[in-house]
């Protein structure tokens, strides 16, 4: 984000700057890790967008959120499915501890 500008439901990073929601980032990471579960395609769609669903509603009642946070409550909603699934969710992050 560009110094000044206002955004409606921020997600602070890591690093401490701040970025608008992207539901695409969590359907895609959600997706990635359905797809390294070896889950069909059309289950990797479904649940992609189930978890992106509640995810933007989640993210619409807070005008701040960190990143730690919305990774945690991702985590929560796919370990409802498949633990294995918020495993392969859990390695798709690079190493944090490189960073």
């Amino acid at each position: 984000m560009k110094q000044g500008e206002k955004c409606k439901n921020c997600i602070v990073k890591r690093k401490g700057h701040s970025e608008e929601f992207d539901e695409k980032k969590v359907y895609a990471s959600v997706y990635s890790a359905c797809a390294s579960a070896h889950y069909e395609e059309c289950d990797c769609e479904t649940t992609a967008d189930k978890v992106t669903k509640t995810i933007k509603k989640h993210v619409k009642t807070k005008k701040y959120i960190e990143s730690k946070q919305l990774r945690k409550k991702i985590e929560t909603e796919l370990k409802k499915k498949d633990k294995e699934l918020a495993f392969y969710y859990e390695q798709h992050l690079p190493n944090l501890k490189r960073l």
